[in-house]
C-alpha cells in the first residue's frame, strides 16, 4: 500500500497499525523539527508522541493529500502553540470565554486583574471589526491555525494573518486606553 492508499484505509477504519505505519517513517524528521523550536529533548520526544495521538482523531476529520508536508506543517504548529504556551500568559475570560493575553508586569508594580479590566477587556473585543474578533478568539480561544481559521471562515490566509495582527493591536490598543 502506497501512503495515500494508507491514508484512505486509516480514515476508513481508524486502525492505529495503520497510522503507526504511516507515521513511523518520519517520526526522525519530527523529532528533528521540535527540536529546532523546542530547544529540549525530553520536550521535543514528549511532542512527537502527543502528536501521533492527536493525529489518531485529526487524520479522520481532515482531507490529506500530501502527508509528509502536512505533517510537518502540523507539527511546526503544533510547537509553536506549545511556545506560546510557555510564554508568561494570563487567561482572561470574556463572555464565557478564555482570552489569552500577553502579560508582562511593570518593573515595580505587578497588575493584578480586576472586575473592571475584565469588563474593559470585553468591551474592547467587542470594539473589534467582526472579521477580527472572529478570527482574534478562533486564535486564542480555539487554538486553531491560521489555515484552519482560513477554511473554516472561508477567508484568505493572509487576511486571516492580518486580522490577527490587527486584532491584538487594537485591542492592546484600547486597552492602554480605557
Amino acid at each position: 500500500m502506497d501512503e495515500k492508499d494508507l491514508l484512505h484505509y486509516y480514515k476508513q477504519t481508524g486502525n492505529l497499525d495503520t497510522l503507526g505505519k504511516l507515521y513511523a517513517p518520519y517520526m526522525s524528521l519530527m523529532y528533528g523539527v521540535c527540536y529546532k523550536y523546542l530547544q529540549n529533548t525530553e520536550e521535543s520526544q514528549d511532542a512527537v508522541m502527543q502528536i501521533f495521538d492527536e493525529l489518531i482523531s485529526k487524520l479522520r476529520i481532515h482531507e490529506v493529500e500530501n502527508f509528509k508536508s502536512w505533517l510537518y506543517i502540523y507539527t511546526r504548529n503544533y510547537c509553536l502553540m506549545a511556545l506560546r504556551k510557555k510564554k508568561n500568559v494570563r487567561n482572561v475570560a470574556i463572555e464565557d470565554h478564555l482570552v489569552e493575553l500577553e502579560y508582562q508586569p511593570q518593573e515595580d508594580q505587578e497588575h493584578n486583574w480586576k472586575e473592571q479590566d475584565f469588563e474593559k477587556l470585553a468591551t474592547c473585543m467587542s470594539a473589534l471589526s467582526e472579521e477580527q474578533g472572529h478570527c482574534v478568539r478562533m486564535f486564542y480561544l480555539e487554538q486553531k491555525c491560521y489555515k484552519d481559521i482560513a477554511e473554516l471562515t472561508g477567508f484568505e490566509l493572509a487576511k486571516v494573518k492580518s486580522y490577527i495582527q490587527n486584532g491584538r493591536r487594537n485591542l492592546k490598543i484600547c486597552m492602554e486606553k480605557k
